[in-house]
């Protein structure tokens, strides 16, 4: 089948031309280093299949495009799937499959790096040494053996990462509308309503997708609930948080610290070097400022486990959409969907 793929990098195309390989299947993959938005969208003319990334906008009008230029699957190389408009997609005989699950290791682990990384200054710490600046002065943290570290949304990566956590001895507090006997069973896990998570956590960690319904749940009323000198990490999806609420609760020492793996308006900056160019989004500029924020690019998933993890499912469903047989990874329609934070 012949593929139209976008938002590639040349470990995308390792990764999917190694699966294709391993398959059997020999697909026509062509790809594209462009974004799928509705500019580029035409590209896709006469390829049954696209294949997409997380800050893809496969909204109302890219779909129209794809439909009629006779696209009928997209697969998406991601869990998540709050960049497509699945309405749309379903009145236009479009069908979506995502990667249900890869490696979530990749996620849990690197939720610990940005933990420690904050708590410990290593980032200040390392660019002091290189300028031979060798003073303690500024780097105090604290230790996270004993601390209390919130999870919002409890499924297989906020379950491994309380795991982790365990390791350091902390008291661990998880909210999940859909309470997971896994992380239950875990030694100091409790479960609590969010208000209390957020009164008695000395660390949050956000562990959801993005749906309509918590859009912003990091927002000014959650974040005045909050210890002082809190410390939050999302390694999710940006859309959880309100970018501007953040800053203040930085300003006013509310949050002590932020490590994010993501950015609500990432589409424009993320998985590209911007090195020569000025950044046009001054919240973003803002964050970079701030000695107590460690912003990276959306990398949390990059491992070459997970990238394989990935690579072969989404060679499966376009096979399976070639063959005619059940998309085991298929995304229903919205009505069809249970609301969860996982």
């Amino acid at each position: 089948m012949k593929v139209a793929v976008f938002s590639t990098e040349p470990y995308d195309r390792t990764f999917l031309d190694a699966a294709n390989a391993a398959s059997g299947a020999e697909h026509e993959l062509i790809y594209f280093d462009t974004r799928l938005e509705p500019h580029t969208a035409s590209l896709a003319a006469e390829f049954p299949a696209v294949c997409a990334f997380v800050n893809d906008d496969i909204g109302v009008e890219t779909l129209k495009i794809l439909s009629e230029g006779q696209t009928r699957l997209i697969t998406l190389r991601s869990t998540g799937y709050n960049n497509v408009d699945l309405e749309t997609a379903s009145a236009l005989g479009i069908k979506v499959t995502r990667v249900t699950v890869y490696s979530p290791y990749s996620v849990a682990e690197f939720a610990i790096c940005l933990i420690l990384a904050l708590n410990r200054k290593i980032y200040r710490a390392y660019n002091r040494v290189r300028d031979d600046n060798f003073s303690l002065n500024g780097l105090l943290g604290f230790d996270l053996h004993s601390r209390t570290v919130g999870i919002i949304g409890t499924g297989k990566i906020g379950t491994i990462c309380a795991q982790i956590l365990n390791g350091f001895e902390c008291k661990l507090l998880g909210y999940d509308p859909y309470p997971n006997p896994q992380f239950e069973a875990l030694e100091n896990t409790q479960y609590v309503d969010l208000p209390e998570l957020l009164a008695t956590s000395d660390v949050i960690s956000l562990h959801c997708p993005l749906t309509p319904e918590n859009r912003y749940l990091i927002n000014a009323a959650t974040i005045a609930q909050m210890k002082p000198g809190v410390m939050l990490i999302n390694t999710s999806r940006g859309g959880l948080v309100d970018t501007q609420a953040v800053i203040d609760g930085i300003k006013s020492g509310k949050i002590g610290s932020l490590g994010i793996d993501v950015y609500e308006r990432e589409e424009e900056i993320f998985f590209k070097d911007l090195s020569d160019t000025i950044i046009q989004d001054d919240n973003f500029q803002l964050l970079q400022s701030f000695p107590n924020v460690v912003i990276t690019s959306h990398q949390g998933y990059f491992t070459e486990d997970a990238l394989s993890d990935i690579a072969k499912t989404t060679i499966e469903n376009i096979s399976d959409f070639a063959l005619g047989n059940p998309l085991k990874h298929a995304i229903e329609p919205p009505e069809k969907n249970p609301v969860s934070v996982r």
